[in-house]
């Protein structure tokens, strides 16, 4: 391994009081919200602004973070060769996932076939406002779109668009660039390091709202859509959940067990993002948390800044099962046959337009359309028949992304043997470790806590380190004591 890091255990502590842990008002907050769209649809309606103030403050800082922490772990990495392989085993790595995500939809609504006796006629079915302008979206979609639409055409734009695509191209550029000019870009990168510390920072303050946030989506969603499109189409949704649990519990289940992980473990690690996701039903909250845990857990860091950023707009596992199983019911629905080796093209078709449209609003929506689109046998407007349940299935799409992307990074860390297992397994555990000694001293209950006087990386529990279990590694210097001695430097 290029980097092997052994810490001890904290000195056992009480663990923080349950209602001082941010996953427990968020999961509150979710319960008391769709009561009030459940109860009071007019008043849940009414807190649609909450909900899309609180994603669109974390969704402000999704790009500069992003942005900073790729320059910052491509610009430090003595070896750019490594960051360029890592690279393209993660896009390999993605690719294969899609299509194994791809399968699973594709199997499930082929065997249950809930479409069959629905009868819709393409022709007659009303399309709404908001629909039309997803279908034309998608139809003027063309699958290679993706590739080209990578580059942006200025470097403010992308940062205003929120297109996360162009900033992981700029900030690799700009990594590389950086990298290049050794010791003159050293006070450049003193200062990406210390911005990035800001926009954490800045983070910790919005997620102290997180609650608030998710209270006004979910009213939002259960008073503007109700459960009457859960009653009339419950059992596509099951089909979809039952079958994104399986893909999770099946296919990264048995990655994490290769890597001797255990992916219940971890998905108990990572609760607080959970909450946030499913609060939101977007899984961009969430990144930049995700992004710390791992570093946190002994995946390098220039690892978790290339893979986690990629693996938003490329590793999309929910959404292709989603649009697998979509696609197919849509056939089924309006009585258009697919032969299998149509439904085969299908695969080849979404592997490229589930990408085209990540971080765009409807995004999910576009790529169906763009699909159908391009293949031309199953008519567009039938999207309309699973348009008031996609609210429903979002969350789940977005839980089992962000899942996907945690297994990608770990597993690409093993791939460029640069995991450490042993502390992964402990992190995930439970376990209070030392932070790695190239980890940023920034804290992740800023990020995931909502208790001002916790500290250390999301635990919920106050860390006093005992020196006997400090393991001596190529820096063993604490990160406070770096912190201040970096601080003297300038």
């Amino acid at each position: 391994m290029d980097h092997i890091t052994t810490a001890g255990t904290a000195t056992p502590t009480p663990k923080t009081r349950w209602y001082k842990q941010l996953y427990f008002w968020v999961l509150t907050a979710i319960l008391i919200g769709i009561l009030v769209g459940w109860l009071a649809p007019t008043v849940g309606i009414a807190m649609e602004p909450i909900g899309t103030t609180f994603v669109n403050a974390m969704r402000m800082l999704i790009g500069p973070i992003v942005f900073l922490t790729i320059v910052g772990g491509i610009a430090s990495v003595a070896d750019l060769k490594k960051v360029g392989m890592t690279g393209l085993k993660a896009l390999t790595y993605f690719q294969v996932g899609t299509i194994f995500a791809l399968l699973f939809g594709l199997v499930a609504i082929n065997i249950f076939r809930l479409g069959d006796g629905v009868n819709a006629t393409a022709s007659t079915i009303k399309t709404s406002d908001s629909a039309a302008k997803l279908i034309d979206a998608g139809a003027h979609q063309e699958w290679w779109q993706f590739l080209t639409n990578i580059i942006p055409t200025s470097i403010v734009g992308p940062f205003v668009a929120g297109d996360i695509l162009q900033i992981i191209f700029i900030a690799v550029v700009f990594g590389i660039a950086l990298n290049a000019m050794g010791k003159v870009g050293a006070p450049v990168l003193d200062g990406v390091q210390r911005l990035t510390g800001v926009m954490f920072k800045i983070l910790g303050f919005i997620m102290k709202a997180a609650p608030i946030g998710a209270f006004g989506a979910m009213a939002f969603a259960v008073g503007k859509y109700g459960v009457s499109s859960l009653t009339s189409m419950g059992g596509l949704i099951a089909l979809f959940y039952i079958t994104s649990i399986l893909f999770v519990v099946v296919v990264l289940g048995s990655v994490m067990a290769f890597l001797k992980l255990n992916i219940f473990t971890m998905i108990r690690h990572l609760k607080e993002e959970y909450m946030l996701i499913l609060g939101t039903s977007t899984a961009e909250p969430a990144l930049p948390g995700l992004m710390r845990k791992l570093e946190h857990a002994g995946v390098k860091k220039e690892t978790v800044g290339l893979v986690v950023p990629t693996g938003y707009s490329f590793n999309l596992d929910g959404a292709a099962i989603y649009l697998s199983l979509a696609a197919v019911y849509i056939a089924q629905a309006t009585n258009t046959n697919l032969s299998i080796g149509q439904q085969f093209g299908l695969i080849a078709v979404m592997l490229l337009t589930s990408k085209g449209a990540a971080g765009v609003a409807g995004g999910g929506f576009i790529a169906l359309t763009a699909t159908l689109a391009t293949i031309g046998t199953i008519p567009a407007a039938g999207i309309m028949l699973i348009f008031g349940i996609d609210k429903f299935m979002s969350e789940c799409r977005a839980l089992v992304n962000f899942t996907g992307n945690a297994v990608a990074t770990l597993f690409i860390a093993w791939w460029d043997r640069t995991l450490d297992a042993d502390r992964a397994r402990r992190v995930f555990a439970g376990e209070t470790l030392e932070p790695m000694p190239a980890e940023d001293p920034i804290h992740l209950d800023d990020v995931t806590d909502i208790d001002d006087d916790l500290t250390e990386y999301g635990h919920h529990t106050p860390k006093k380190i005992s020196p006997k279990h400090t393991t001596p590694t190529d820096d063993a210097t604490p990160s406070s004591d770096r912190s201040a001695a970096y601080s003297k430097t300038l």
